[in-house]
Parts: structure tokens; sequence; C-alpha cells
């Protein structure tokens, strides 16, 4: 296999600066580092901020046409939370995934009271937390608007930091509203859904994210067990799994890296085959984004 399995790769979640958060790479140290091993794209992650700015800038001035680097926003309070405003404009600058909010919500800032999390900034202006699903299930009316614009122009919806009970509600509301392409992110990890929640939602049309960067074989920031890993794939298809690094923070190594150490582990320790990895890695990114 040697290292030829990482051409043709699009992570679709790097947290490279500049942010107000410590990153171990910004999006150009990325972009080299992601041609060298022939990845095909990547996309920036910023929980504060738009990305697609230093996206388009970095690729325009210091790509080679190989590699594509991508941007998206986080519905987040420093941008205006359900800001459909802010929406608009994100489309207009071709965001390819809308995050429904990450460090703003509650169960996001409750995870985080006894250990600072690794993405913040240093804000002088504390969160607001918020929870956009009532415990009637009820969402906030903000929160539908968004959601029928992405629907209108078929954007890409990650679902985000919310609880299970919020993620569920928010899913299908999604799908009833006409949205077709979804992302849940690290429901394994931050979420706390079970294998039959995945399950569930793959059968309802999303993909279901696999992120590196929290597994223990992953990167130097993982907790959780290997094996979760291949229990994931088991019961929700690789063909329905997005893998990508979800890596990019100080002190966390690289995102190409990660990606690579963790391919070598599914394959060698679970039996996970190339082919289930240029599906999850490869074409499935494809899809989603429709690239």
């Amino acid at each position: 296999m040697e290292r030829e399995i990482l051409k043709g790769i699009i992570d679709i979640h790097v947290h490279a600066g500049p942010s107000v958060a410590n990153r171990a790479v910004d999006a150009a140290d990325m972009l080299k580092e992601a041609q060298e091993a022939g990845y095909a794209g990547f996309l920036v992650k910023d929980h504060y901020f738009p990305s697609m700015l230093g996206a388009k800038m970095v690729e325009q001035h210091l790509g080679n046409g190989s590699c594509k680097v991508y941007g998206s926003i986080a519905l987040n309070n420093s941008i205006g939370l359900f800001n459909l405003k802010a929406l608009d404009t994100a489309r207009q600058m071709d965001a390819k995934i809308i995050y429904f909010p990450t460090v703003s919500t509650k169960k996001h800032i409750d995870d985080h009271k006894k250990a600072s999390f690794v993405g913040a900034g240093k804000a002088s202006i504390p969160e607001n937390p918020i929870v956009y699903v009532d415990e009637q299930g009820n969402m906030d009316p903000a929160a539908i608007e968004c959601l029928k614009y992405m629907a209108e122009y078929d954007m890409v919806l990650g679902t985000g930091h919310g609880n299970l009970w919020e993620v569920d509600h928010l899913i299908t509301k999604a799908v009833e509203l006409g949205i077709k392409r979804i992302l849940v992110n690290h429901p394994h990890y931050n979420v706390g859904a079970s294998y039959e929640d995945m399950s569930r939602w793959v059968k309802m049309g999303a993909f279901i994210e696999l992120n590196v960067c929290v597994f223990k074989g992953g990167s130097r920031l993982g907790t959780v067990e290997n094996i979760v890993a291949k229990e994931m794939i088991e019961a929700c298809g690789a063909e329905n799994i997005i893998l990508d690094s979800d890596m990019g923070q100080s002190g966390n190594g690289s995102p190409v890296e990660g990606m690579y150490n963790f391919i070598e582990l599914l394959i060698n320790e679970f039996d996970i085959t190339e082919e289930q990895i240029n599906v999850m890695a490869k074409k499935n990114p494809v899809k989603l984004l429709k690239l």
C-alpha cells in the first residue's frame, strides 16, 4: 500500500488556520502537504469565522491545479447564529458545508466546563449557550428558515455539536424540508449516538462522519477506542461513511500524517479493505459535495 493510498483523498474536515484558535497548520501549510501527498482536495472548517476567503486565496496563489481547497461556515454566535444574510453570503462565496451550531451549543459548552476546548479562542465575551430544539421537540424558527434556504439552494448540512435530541430532530426536519445532502458530524463522539441511531440516519439519506482526530490510534488527542471505527463501518456500511481527519489542532500533528496513520490502523488491525478506504475518503466526499 505504502502512501499511494493517500492519492485522491478529499479530507472534508480540516481545522487549518488562520483562526482565533491555535492551529498546527494554516491553509497554506495544509495545501503544500496535501499536494505532496496527492490529495484531490480538503475543506477548511473554522468554528468562529467563514473559511471561504482564505481557502480561495491559497488555492489561487499556491495551488498547482491538483488539489482543491474548499471553505465552509458554522452558524455560531460569532456570525450571528441563524443569520440568513450570512448564509446567503456564504452561498455566494461557494461554502461547501453549512454547519449548525458547534461551539455555541449548550451541549458543547457543558462538555468543556472542566477542560477547555482545544479549538477555542481567547474570547472576552462569553458564549450564549444555544439550544435550538426545546423539550417538546420544537425547533427555533430562525433555524427552520435557514434549513428552508439550504433546501432551496441544495446546500450541505453539517449537524454540528448539538445533543442527540437536537441532532435527531435536525436531521428529521432537514429531510422533511427537502435537504438532500447531510453529514452527521462525529456522532460517535460529541453527540453520543448509538449505532442504531446512525443506521436510522443513513436510511434517511445522511452520511456518517468518521473522524480520525477522536480515536486513540488516530491522533495525540484521541480518546475513543479504535474498535468503534470498525463497528461503525459494519453498522452503517462504508458506502454511507465519510472518513476525514478533523485535525489541525495545535499540538496534534499533521492532518495528512494523522489520516495516513489511521488508515494503516484500519487496514492492519481491523481488515478494512483499500476499496472501503477509497469509498469513505475519496468517493463519498465527491458525492456529498457534488464535486
